[in-house]
């Protein structure tokens, strides 16, 4: 759940950092939300892009969880920065349509200056053309590239001329053959999305560097020294 209550959860069980998910407002409000509409996780209907920001803040995006969520609005990714920044690490995922990529990307390079989280964030994405152009504006933010078995070939074109850090593979993707590959590479490994605390155990034998996961507690827990 993309909301400061849910943030705020990780951090009290012990996460590291935060994964979330970044979409623009029809105003140009970097606006914190996975889906593309509203609908399932608000109560509010619509397309992001086709919203204000002072409508989205109207929206209830906490009830749909649970109801002791009930009035938790939707946040930008300046409340983000300003309450969690300083303490944790973030991994922003891009998510936005074609037409509005290149003011989401300009508003994500002023947004990452005025807060100097330069090194405290990692700029993820399932399209590395995204990520090439993320790194023109931004050369000293670290990327990730976001992929998982299904995606064809032809998808991983662009990465030849992609200069990015980390691999943000789908967890099912990881063997020891896949880490052997990835280090030789000098890749980064951050993998998505843990719940099961067996499989988390054996991804942190094999040396991945970071675990995203819905349960914090119970796969911290897991990874405990006993």
């Amino acid at each position: 759940m993309n909301t400061l209550a849910a943030f705020e959860l990780a951090r009290a069980e012990g996460a590291d950092g935060i994964e979330l998910d970044l979409r623009l407002s029809r105003d140009g409000h970097l606006v914190v939300i996975h889906d593309e509409l509203v609908d399932a996780t608000t109560d509010g209907f619509g397309s992001v892009a086709d919203l204000t920001l002072a409508e989205i803040k109207r929206l209830d995006a906490g009830s749909w969880f649970s109801d002791s969520f009930a009035g938790e609005p939707i946040p930008t990714l300046d409340e983000v920065f300003e309450a969690f920044g300083s303490d944790l690490f973030i991994n922003i995922e891009i998510k936005s349509s074609q037409d509005s990529l290149d003011r989401m990307e300009r508003q994500l390079a002023q947004c990452i200056r005025r807060h100097n989280m330069r090194e405290r964030i990692i700029v993820s994405c399932f399209d590395p053309v995204v990520l090439q152009r993320l790194r023109g504006l931004m050369p000293m933010v670290m990327m990730g590239f976001l992929y998982q078995p299904d995606m064809p070939a032809e998808h991983y074109l662009p990465l030849k001329k992609l200069w990015h850090e980390a691999r943000h593979p789908r967890h099912d993707m990881v063997d020891q053959g896949y880490m052997n590959w990835a280090r030789a590479q000098g890749y980064i490994v951050n993998v998505w999305t843990v719940n099961d605390p067996q499989r988390a155990i054996a991804l942190r034998d094999l040396g991945v560097n970071a675990i995203m996961t819905d349960e914090p507690g119970l796969i911290i827990g897991a990874l405990k020294p006993c």
